[in-house]
């Protein structure tokens, strides 16, 4: 396993980080075992949560997916380094949520003991909160920086100019800077090359994609003129609208056949060729792969070991253009 730094920092992270999010709901706490240790067994250290997880879930089953996690944790805490997030309701109170002082403090806790340890290594804001001030909010998280509960801090899903924005007050105000980003980057949408991945590179902000599969659109199993398979995250609970939104559409499907045909032609997975596609752009620092069963991880994990050439990836750049300009149909 190959490990790079983190943005600017020197912190040392895995150049494959494991997302979570099926732990919980999608996956029992059995199997979500057994894919964290696939993954360690293959040189895994960073894993990525988010108090909010699992996916699909409700009010019941948050902070699930975080107490999982930090069972399979206990007593080899200092072999990973551990990324979780929050912003997401967590409780029916109006300041259950967001980016106030009030609730990333609460949150903060919460997760700690959720996860079972003493420090976060990457605490993430989920979403961007326009209602909160920018200098609040950052404040906030200098203050955990300096309490010792977190060790850097990052973003996910801002927009490049709302980045832009907090990286400039950060250094105006003296304060902690976001270290990453985690945006959605696959071959089915990559309009963020055009814009945030350059800032990211110019200020060495590390860029953590999820999606690199597309939610499985990239396994190339999905039949278009069947239903959603039950159990993924096309039929999950609060989430299968979000993705059958993102990718269930005859283009995408479209796309995919193609795609699959040049994996085919190039003697590996869809899968694989996705997540390599991915690793290559220079701004990626560790895409963050998921599963639902052990053995998924090894397509993805493989990836690391492809070297894309030239004619290949004018291949993909010429199939996907319509993703990078925002313009592909609906």
């Amino acid at each position: 396993m190959q490990h790079v730094r983190l943005g600017h920092t020197g912190l040392q992270v895995s150049r494959i980080c494991l997302g979570t999010m099926t732990f919980g709901l999608q996956v029992d706490e059995e199997r979500s075992r057994a894919i964290l240790d696939h993954a360690a067994d293959g040189g895994v250290t960073f894993l990525d949560v988010a108090d909010v997880y699992p996916l699909g879930g409700d009010l019941t089953t948050a902070g699930r997916t975080e107490e999982i996690v930090g069972r399979w944790l206990a007593g080899r805490r200092d072999q990973f380094v551990v990324a979780t997030k929050c912003f997401a309701p967590m409780g029916t109170r109006p300041w259950d949520m967001g980016n106030s002082r009030r609730h990333i403090l609460d949150a903060v806790d919460a997760s700690l003991r959720r996860l079972q340890t003493d420090f976060i290594d990457l605490y993430q804001l989920h979403f961007d909160d326009p209602g909160v001030p920018l200098d609040e909010t950052l404040t906030a998280l200098d203050d955990l920086v300096r309490a010792g509960k977190v060790r850097y801090v990052g973003c996910s899903n801002f927009l490049a100019y709302r980045l832009a924005r907090a990286l400039g007050r950060s250094d105006v105000l003296n304060v902690v800077r976001f270290v990453s980003v985690q945006p959605r980057y696959n071959l089915l949408f990559r309009e963020f090359e055009r814009e945030l991945f350059p800032l990211c590179l110019e200020e060495g902000v590390g860029v953590i994609p999820y999606n690199p599969i597309a939610g499985g659109m990239l396994s190339g199993k999905h039949d278009r003129t069947k239903p959603p398979e039950e159990g993924g995250r096309f039929t999950l609970g609060n989430a299968a609208r979000t993705y059958q939104d993102r990718y269930w559409h005859d283009n995408v499907f479209d796309t995919v056949d193609e795609l699959v045909k040049i994996a085919e032609q190039a003697g590996m997975s869809l899968p694989t060729l996705a997540v390599a596609w991915v690793l290559r752009n220079p701004a990626i620092t560790s895409p963050i792969v998921g599963a639902s069963r052990p053995d998924q991880l090894d397509a993805t994990l493989g990836a690391l070991d492809v070297r894309l050439d030239d004619d290949l990836v004018e291949r993909l750049d010429e199939v996907t253009a319509p993703y990078r300009r925002g313009d592909a149909p609906r």
